[in-house]
């Protein structure tokens, strides 16, 4: 499931690219008819990530909510400014290009060698696309996603107020950091399942998780009312660490003991680039026993047992 980082990320390509911009909003599929009818004709007014939710609003006050859940993803076309310095996740940096292809979802990657430079513009939608987004020049589908709805205003503040804190959204860390470390730390659920809950603090998914129970060496199972007050503190302020990074490179690269050229190899080699996740089995970096892999509320929860002792 895509986590906060990628969604910022997505965010932030349709601020650059289709803000303030007068939009052509279609359902290729048809199951988004209505909404893409609402949409259709209005200019991007803006665009904003809380935690895993896309809310987009164009003038007149109505916004698009996106979650794209499991499986969603956005695929752009054509002008699309590049976001990452040094081409980690999209390749070649510089000026906006007219022949480009980007997927942003789960992962990210450049499909511009798959497009035709001749191609026609826009090119046909591929698949089952939910929702198009087109400008003159640039264009965003989306497919897949878990929630896509149309809001008026009142009902995208009820939305936005659902969430728990964002570290990328938040004005003031440390006020907002203490309304995270209050739902923590008055709760009896295991501190593993609070931190996905994004009603206690937003973007955090599978991966997060688990590196950052890592690197706290915090049993996931520990009652959140048993978490000590300062380390629920610095779970905010590593959390709000490691998303400013993810969102800069489009990476969840969450090991800190690497040095310059070790995170270059680890910025494109996936099996470098965590402490315990998706590490079952093998040995902790750290003590060398073998990573327990163990459901958790439905999902699977990787933690090393030796490291992450309960406090």
């Amino acid at each position: 499931m895509p986590e906060g980082h990628t969604v910022h990320r997505i965010a932030r390509q349709l601020d650059r690219d289709f803000v303030g911009h007068r939009l052509t909003v279609t359902s290729p599929q048809g199951r988004f008819a209505a909404g893409a009818a609402r949409l259709d004709g209005r200019a991007l007014v803006r665009s904003r990530a809380v935690g895993k939710q896309l809310f987009l609003t164009v003038e007149g006050g109505d916004v698009l909510r996106v979650h794209l859940g499991l499986y969603g993803a956005w695929d752009f076309f054509g002008r699309i400014s590049p976001l990452t310095e040094g081409g980690v996740a999209f390749g070649s940096m510089g000026a906006p290009r007219l022949r480009r292809a980007v997927r942003m979802g789960e992962g990210e990657l450049d499909l511009s060698a798959r497009v035709d430079a001749a191609e026609h513009f826009p090119p046909p939608p591929v698949g089952q696309v939910r929702v198009r987004i087109a400008t003159e020049v640039s264009v965003a589908d989306l497919r897949g996603p878990t929630a896509c709805e149309v809001l008026d205003p009142s009902a995208a503040q009820v939305a936005v107020a659902r969430l728990g804190p964002d570290p990328a959204t938040e004005p003031d860390l440390d006020a907002a950091g203490e309304v995270v470390v209050r739902r923590l730390t008055t709760r009896a659920t295991p501190v593993g399942q609070l931190l996905m809950d994004q009603s206690v603090v937003a973007g955090i998914g599978n991966i997060y998780r688990a590196e950052l129970l890592f690197r706290a060496r915090l049993d996931p199972w520990t009652p959140g009312r048993r978490v000590p007050t300062d380390l629920a503190r610095a779970l905010w302020q590593d959390w709000a660490t490691l998303l400013d990074d993810g969102i800069a490179t489009g990476v969840m690269l969450t090991r800190e003991d690497l040095d310059g050229a070790g995170r270059a190899v680890a910025l494109v080699d996936r099996d470098e680039r965590h402490w315990v996740y998706g590490r079952a089995g093998r040995p902790c970096r750290v003590c060398g026993a073998p990573v327990l892999v163990e459901p958790m509320a439905a999902r699977k929860l990787y933690r090393c047992v030796v490291c992450q002792l309960t406090p």
